[in-house]
This record gives structure tokens, sequence and C-alpha cells, in this order.
């Protein structure tokens, strides 16, 4: 996938600043272990010179086989007595050395393998988390909790034999908790269906604020808002753009998509709809859906392949009761 010149830039910024980091705090570490043991000191300026005795070899043109082993096999014996003196002294053995955040590129964003210079998957990650904060940018993502979702607003009443709203909706509850707790990249699709003001939106940026914050990406977007980003870059030719929007919407770990059904209905959006959540299922990404709209609704809306797929992919959470926002301000007034 590809991405604009300032998504690469802020991705490429947060893995020099990784470098930087661990290059610092490597300096750090060294400055203070040389203060307290300067025995270490010198072994390490010991090993140094073993390098530059090394090119000078190569330049005086002597026996340079031979000398080069000799200055491999000192190396290596030095390197094993700083290792030892480090670890008496309370150390680790590497600690001399800069702890990158990534082993295999160094926190460079790049590694060598047959000779082909490879993306690494640590700049990959960085790329989709910064496509992913630029969708976001507008969203409430930051603004529900599961601790602020009330079920006071939900009544206890019920007709003999049957569940109460305040009962299906603290099952619901707990069942985006428990989502939450447990996300991983396997985890399924939810479609929460419902009524207007029932608590979709406030539970699935729960579920998006506990997955973030376990170092997953999530992306929250409006369903008419999204498509009509993407109709207004596919049909003034923004490629680019429109590719990377999609990138940001098929990468990242856990799509949510809000609103469904608002947006305004043509072969594109219902297309778009269906190719989205269809390529995340393909690749074992999950989708939570937002809708009012009840499952006939859906398949007359969406086509019956569509609602197939829900159908057959996703949990389904049926919300209930009153719009709870109303109820919360009739509350406030009285």
């Amino acid at each position: 996938m590809s991405y604009s010149k300032e998504i690469y830039g802020k991705a490429t910024d947060i893995i020099n600043n990784r470098r930087l980091k661990a290059q610092r705090e490597a300096e750090f570490r060294r400055e203070k272990i040389f203060a307290e043991h300067p025995d270490i000191e010198k072994l390490n300026r010991e090993i140094s010179s073993c390098g530059i005795m090394a090119a000078k070899a190569v330049f005086m043109g002597s026996d340079v086989k031979t000398e080069l082993n000799n200055l491999k096999e000192k190396s290596l014996s030095l390197q094993e007595k700083l290792k030892k003196r480090l670890v008496e002294s309370g150390c680790t053995a590497n600690a001399l050395e800069p702890h990158y955040f990534c082993t295999v590129c160094e926190d460079t964003g790049y590694y060598e393998e047959n000779n082909k210079t490879l993306v690494c998957d640590c700049l990959k990650k960085a790329l989709i988390k910064c496509s992913c904060d630029a969708l976001n940018e507008s969203s409430p993502l930051k603004l529900c909790t599961f601790d602020d979702f009330s079920l006071n607003h939900y009544s206890n009443d019920a007709q003999p034999g049957e569940t109460s709203d305040y009962r299906k909706m603290s099952r619901i509850l707990e069942f985006c908790k428990n989502y939450a707790e447990n996300f991983s990249n396997n985890s399924k699709s939810i479609l929460m269906r419902g009524a207007t003001g029932l608590g979709k939106t406030h539970l699935s940026l729960a579920i998006a604020n506990e997955v973030i914050q376990m170092g997953y990406s999530a992306v929250y977007v409006s369903a008419p808002v999204i498509l009509s980003k993407l109709e207004k870059e596919h049909f003034s030719n923004n490629y680019n753009a429109e590719e990377e929007t999609l990138s940001a919407l098929m990468d990242c770990d856990l799509l949510i998509i809000d609103d469904l059904g608002t947006e305004f209905m043509n072969n594109f959006s219902v297309s778009e709809i269906y190719n989205i959540f269809n390529s995340r299922l393909l690749r074992s990404k999950p989708v939570i859906i937002n809708t009012n709209l009840t499952l006939k609704e859906i398949e007359s809306a969406y086509t019956q392949r569509f609602l197939s797929r829900i159908a057959g992919c996703a949990v389904r959470l049926d919300f209930v009761g009153s719009d709870v926002r109303i109820s919360g301000e009739k509350k406030r007034n009285f």
C-alpha cells in the first residue's frame, strides 16, 4: 500500500526518535559505568583500538590475513572479558550497547536479507499507526470508556418470563468488556444493532480505547463521512489519497464503522461497504458495525450477499431500551 509524504514522514520520525532515544540512553549508561568502573572503560578502549589497528594493517599492506586474524582473536577475547566484568559489576552483558526497540533493523526501518534491502515490520506498523491517527483526528475516540457507561438508563421492569432491558444491556456490556480484554487479530466481528441512542457508539468506542491501550491499532469512522471521503477521492481521480484511506481501513487491527445506513445510498457506497467488510474478513481482521437498521433493512439496502456475510461472521448484539441521551436530559432537567 502507498502512503503520502506526510504519513511517511511521521512514521520515519517515530522510528528515528526510537533510535536516538536508544543511543542517548546507551551513552548515559556508558558514562555512568565508566565513572564507577574505570577498568571497564579501559577494556572498551582496547577493543576500539583493535579496529583501528586492523584498518592500519590493511593500509600498510603488511601480512594482512595473519594480522587481521590475530586482531580478531584479541578483540573477541577482550569482548568476553568486558561482558564478564559488566556482569560482575551488576550490569547486563550488553549494557554499553544501545537497546533498540526493534532488534531486526536496530530502529532504522530497513534491514538486509539476501542482498536486498527490505522494509522492516516496525516501520510498516508505524505507517499503519500514523495512517490510522490521521483518520481518527476528528473522531470522538477518547470520549468514551466502560467506566462511564451507565446501566441506570435501562429499565429493570419486565413481563413475567421476559428479560428486562437492564439485564440484556448488562450482558452486552459484559460481552464488550470481555471482547476488549481478550482482543486479538483473530477476534470476531460484531454487529451492534438497535435504535438511536442506546449506547452502540459508546461501547464500540470503549472497546477501541481498550484495544489501543493494549498496543493494537483501531480506526473509528462514521459511514456517511468515510464513504463521502472515498467517493470524493475516487471520482476526483485522487487515487493516492484513496489508496491511503483504504490502507488505513484495511490494515488497522480493529475497524469501527458507525451509523451504517445513514449515508447517501448509491452503487458506489453499497459496493465500497461490502468490499471493505469482505476484504477485512478474508484477512481475519475484525470489524464492528453499528446500525439502526433491522436485518431486513440491511438486506434491502446492501443486498442479501452482504447480510449473509455479516450474519455468518459477526456476533450480533441487539441493543434495547429508550434513547439514553433523551432520558439523560430529562433527568438533568428534573
